[in-house]
């Protein structure tokens, strides 16, 4: 069992930054047994993956919209994930969420590292608005 608690919320300006942190609890497990990913919604729009995190081998993975502008990070002590999101945009605004997946990051034959697809806990959402 595991309980993901997301925090961080906040109204920034563009071009602003933000962290958000996911706050794990387990049962068992630990961080490292667990990829963390990051997902946000923004109204009438469908739910996309923004980044993830193995924390086992500190790999990585970040969706095109977001690769240069946001990390994803582990504090193992703390069992906590952050997102920290600089140079923010007005299309950055949404609901985000963070899940943790069993499943660990793929990579490929040019090393470019992938997110797992099953999520089977999540966190409860926090909301980041950019205002342009």
């Amino acid at each position: 069992e595991v309980q993901l608690q997301a925090s961080g919320e906040g109204l920034v300006q563009a071009g602003g930054s933000l962290r958000l942190s996911c706050v794990a609890s387990f049962s068992g497990l630990s961080l490292d047994d667990y990829t963390i990913g990051w997902f946000r919604q923004a109204p009438g729009k469908e739910r996309e993956g923004v980044s993830c995190i193995t924390s086992s081998d500190g790999s990585t993975a970040y969706a095109d919209s977001v690769k240069g502008r946001f990390t994803t990070s582990s504090d193992y002590a703390k069992n906590t994930v952050y997102l920290q999101m600089n140079s923010l945009k007005a299309e950055d605004t949404a609901t985000y969420y963070c899940a943790a997946s069993i499943s660990m990051t793929s990579v490929d034959y040019s090393g470019t590292y992938y997110c797992p697809s099953d999520y089977n806990y999540w966190g409860q959402g926090t909301q980041v608005t950019v205002s342009s």
